[in-house]
C-alpha cells in the first residue's frame, strides 16, 4: 500500500527531469527585453499522513523550493538559478535533488559573446552525493531575426563528482575536463506558437575507462495561445548518458503538459 501512495504522490506532483545538464537556454528564453532585472521564487511545503490502514501508516513529507534571478544592467548579464527538492516517506528520504548555479554572459548583444558558469548539484535517488563544475565558453549567433533566433555554444569545464554505489556506503569520486556544447533554436512560429528547442553534448575522456563518457540532452518547449488569457504549455526534455560512472538508469525523460492562465 505505501508502494500505491508513493507512487500517486510522484505521478501527482510536477517532477524535474535530473540530468546531468542544466539547460539554461530554456531559461534565457523566459527573460523580458522590457526589464533589466527578473526574479521568480517558488517555495512548497507537503505533509500528511493519508493512509488508509491503521497498521500500515504512511507519514509524507515534502518540500521545494526554486528561484531564478537573472540581471541584465548593461553589455553583460548575470543568472542564478537553483531547484532542490526533497521528498521523505515516513523515516525513509526517497528523493533529494538540487543545483545552484551562478553564470556571466558577457557582451550578450554581440554575435560571438562570452560566458562563464560554476554549479554545486546533487541527486541521491539516483547515487550522486556532490557535483561541482566550472567552465566557459563561447557563444555564436548563427541566425538571428525577430522572431528566430539560432546559436551555437562552445566550451569546456571541469567536472569533479562523488557517487556512491547502490546498497553500499561506498563513494567513488571522479575528476575530468570536458567538452561542453549546444545548439539552441528559438523561434515565434506565428502570433500563437512559440517554439524553443536546445540540445546539449558534453564529453570528457576518463582514464579509469581508457575512454569518452558522453551526455545528450533534447529540451523542446512548445507554447500555444489560446486566447488572450490562456496558453497550452507543452514541454519535453530527455537525457542520455552512455557510460555512467555507476550502474543507473542510462536514459531518463520528462514530459508536461498545462495550461497557463495569464490574470
Amino acid at each position: 500500500m505505501l508502494k500505491n501512495i508513493l507512487f500517486i504522490f510522484l505521478f501527482i506532483v510536477p517532477s524535474v527531469l535530473s540530468a546531468q545538464i542544466l539547460n539554461m537556454e530554456k531559461l534565457r528564453m523566459e527573460q523580458d527585453t522590457a526589464k533589466n532585472l527578473l526574479a521568480k521564487a517558488v517555495i512548497g511545503l507537503t505533509a500528511n499522513n493519508r493512509s488508509g490502514a491503521e497498521d500500515e501508516p504512511a507519514h509524507l513529507f515534502a518540500f521545494n523550493f526554486d528561484i531564478n534571478l537573472m540581471y541584465y544592467p548593461g553589455k553583460h548579464a548575470y543568472i542564478l538559478v537553483s531547484k532542490f527538492d526533497y521528498l521523505r516517506v515516513n523515516e525513509e528520504g526517497v528523493m533529494n535533488y538540487g543545483y545552484l548555479h551562478g553564470r556571466i554572459n558577457f557582451l550578450r548583444e554581440r554575435k560571438f559573446n562570452y560566458e562563464t558558469f560554476v554549479q554545486y548539484s546533487f541527486d541521491n535517488a539516483r547515487g550522486l552525493d556532490t557535483r561541482w563544475i566550472f567552465g566557459g565558453g563561447l557563444r555564436h549567433d548563427i541566425f538571428k531575426t525577430d522572431k528566430t533566433t539560432l546559436l551555437i555554444g562552445v566550451g569546456g569545464m571541469f567536472e569533479t563528482e562523488k557517487w556512491r554505489y547502490p546498497k553500499t556506503d561506498r563513494l567513488l569520486q571522479v575528476d575530468m575536463f570536458k567538452s561542453s556544447n549546444y545548439l539552441s533554436l528559438q523561434s515565434a512560429i506565428n502570433d500563437y506558437v512559440d517554439l524553443n528547442l536546445v540540445n546539449y553534448y558534453q564529453t570528457g575522456y576518463d582514464g579509469a575507462i581508457e575512454g569518452f563518457r558522453n551526455r545528450f540532452t533534447v529540451s523542446l518547449i512548445l507554447n500555444a495561445k489560446l486566447t488572450d488569457k490562456l496558453s497550452l504549455t507543452n514541454s519535453f526534455d530527455l537525457a542520455y548518458e552512455d557510460k555512467p560512472i555507476i550502474p543507473i538508469t542510462q536514459l531518463i525523460y520528462t514530459l508536461k503538459t498545462g495550461i497557463s492562465i495569464n490574470l
